[in-house]
């Protein structure tokens, strides 16, 4: 059986799973461990960055090579949050994550990696403290962390895991349930046409957001205007967690 063969059955019998009928005391014993393990992960990812100070998460794509723009610019944003006071926290992964926890080891911050179990792509990189590397199974926790600890998103191109970041902050942020901070897309090619959509779609077309919305990020080209977007929002109030 290939690899993907061996996949597809995986997925088949997830969903299988999903319509069998389960006891109660299976339904109890399956729960009461999967709480006991949310807990976990929450009390540990707690208890490593709750004294790591003020940090910004780079977000974007595992996939992006050491050789392409993309990876440069985001060690060189790591490098530059650093001499500005900041840690850098990532995904933990290759790619733009690997970029970032590089450019913030070259500088002598904080690298944090707030790492995740997939079937694929995902194995922590080599830049990461020690200290501060941790290991997820719930993608819901570690998304809590990434928000409760940083000041601020920079977000270079990526997939959906980046996209799903990306609108789970501002959708924090639009509703009230966090304060506000920066977030900062970088690459105005790459999210052009996203942001078209909103404007033309989300806004014009169909209401479903409000024009002040669209003010909740900055687009920037270079390292230098998304560290600048970043300090000029803290200019005026103090660093402290989200939560």
């Amino acid at each position: 059986m290939s690899n993907q063969e061996q996949e597809n059955s995986k997925e088949l019998n997830k969903i299988r799973n999903a319509f069998k009928d389960r006891d109660w005391n299976e339904i109890k014993s399956s729960d009461s461990w999967a709480i006991f393990k949310i807990m976990s992960e929450f009390v540990d990812g707690f208890e490593k960055l709750a004294k790591i100070g003020p940090c910004v998460s780079v977000f974007g794509s595992a996939r992006t090579k050491s050789d392409h723009k993309y990876y440069k610019m985001a060690e060189e944003v790591a490098a530059k949050l650093v001499r500005h006071g900041y840690g850098v926290i990532t995904g933990g992964g290759p790619g733009i994550m690997e970029a970032g926890n590089k450019g913030a080891k070259s500088e002598n911050g904080k690298s944090v990696g707030l790492n995740i179990v997939l079937p694929f792509e995902q194995f922590n990189n080599v830049y990461i403290d020690p200290d501060k590397l941790i290991t997820f199974d719930y993608f819901f926790v570690r998304k809590v962390m990434f928000v409760k600890y940083a000041q601020g998103f920079v977000v270079m191109p990526g997939g959906f895991g980046t996209l799903d970041e990306l609108f789970e902050a501002l959708t924090l942020i639009q509703t009230h349930k966090i304060g506000r901070f920066p977030i900062v897309l970088v690459g105005s090619k790459f999210w052009g046409g996203l942001l078209d959509w909103m404007k033309d779609t989300l806004l014009e077309a169909e209401n479903n957001i409000n024009k002040e919305d669209l003010d909740l990020f900055t687009i920037v080209d270079t390292p230098t205007e998304a560290v600048k977007v970043i300090d000029n929002f803290y200019a005026q109030f103090m660093l402290s967690p989200n939560f």
